[in-house]
């Protein structure tokens, strides 16, 4: 890996703040981020990259390597659970192996938003449609999930959550309540909703009425890298908290949560390359296929999979995972993808 790559990342101010909150919370400072802004900036982000990505969009327009490109992380949505899931089963129980697998399927949109500030920096050009394949990857995971811990539950379970579904369906007038709140949960969460819904509303705009664009740039450009420092402090304070529960996760799934992204960023740069994609592009996608989701798929797993402990799909995306790609992940992508795509 070239050292100018991880110097560029580690330098860089939002991955500095970063390791201001991990620094804190080891040195016992009380330094915490009051709970409200912490959502506040999160939907600032997903809004501002939204609306970014349905503008570049309708520039790009929806040509056919477009649509190859959403196909296929789609498809990787679909296809990293249940590898991820094989090989957990080896060693977890059918929920646990379930929900981690769903959040290694799913993807984190603030590591995409870090990869996006790490091309800026480094002044390579990518394309608002990957926001489009990032909004789309991270519904399947949550549904593949769900299903994967009914079809390995133990009978027993199997025949408890029949009799209870039954219940529900003669009390609500017939058909399945449970399934309903997870095709919710999976294709309406917050996070999913404000991502697509800015994605259409930055494409209207900028194709019907662009000069709406210039009045939006101060939101959506100038404050975006500010909010994303403070967003990533307050990432460092909660990844260092969560470390503590990696006691309870042991080797297996610490070296699973650590070797999973690089593998998978490999699929994912080889798919890539079968597409022709950019080098910014590639690094885009590498980090789709690499990044765990924390936020909308325990949302859901939360929900629809209560047996599976949430100390273990939580801890391992955002305990290591998400530091990982961040700090190591990025810039070890980038210089894999100046190896195999050419420049141009």
């Amino acid at each position: 890996m070239q050292s100018s790559l991880v110097l560029q990342n580690l330098l860089s101010a939002p991955v500095l703040f970063f390791f201001l909150g991990i620094l804190g919370v080891l040195v016992g400072s009380d330094l915490e981020i009051p709970s409200p802004l912490p959502k506040l900036f999160s939907l600032y982000l997903l809004l501002a990259i939204g609306f970014k990505g349905g503008m570049e969009l309708a520039h790009s327009g929806l040509g056919p390597q477009v649509l190859l490109t959403i196909g296929a992380a789609v498809v990787m949505s679909l296809l990293v659970p249940l590898t991820s899931f094989l090989l957990l089963r080896l060693r977890l129980d059918g929920y646990n192996a379930a929900a981690i697998a769903a959040s290694y399927g799913s993807i984190s949109a603030v590591t995409f938003i870090t990869a996006e500030s790490f091309l800026n920096v480094l002044e390579v050009n990518f394309d608002g449609f990957m926001v489009a394949a990032l909004a789309l990857m991270e519904s399947p995971a949550i549904v593949v999930g769900v299903i994967l811990a009914k079809l390995s539950a133990p009978a027993e379970d199997r025949e408890s959550a029949g009799d209870q579904e039954n219940g529900s369906d003669l009390e609500n007038g017939g058909g399945s309540l449970r399934w309903r709140e997870v095709l919710q949960e999976a294709f309406l969460n917050g996070s999913v909703y404000l991502l697509i819904g800015s994605l259409v509303i930055g494409y209207v705009v900028a194709a019907f009425s662009p000069a709406g664009l210039e009045k939006m740039d101060p939101f959506t450009e100038k404050l975006f890298y500010g909010a994303l420092c403070f967003f990533l402090l307050d990432m460092g304070i909660v990844a260092a908290q969560r470390l503590r529960d990696l006691r309870q996760t042991g080797a297996f799934l610490i070296g699973f949560s650590l070797l999973a992204p690089p593998v998978h960023a490999l699929v994912g740069l080889l798919v890539s390359a079968l597409l022709g994609l950019s080098q910014g592009n590639t690094l885009l996608f590498m980090v789709l296929c690499a990044s765990a989701s924390y936020i909308a798929v325990p949302a859901a797993m939360r929900m629809t999979v209560p047996q599976a402990n949430p100390s273990l799909y939580i801890s391992t995306a955002l305990g290591l995972t998400f530091p990982f790609n961040v700090v190591i992940g990025i810039p070890l992508y980038m210089a894999l993808t100046r190896y195999v795509i050419p420049v141009g």
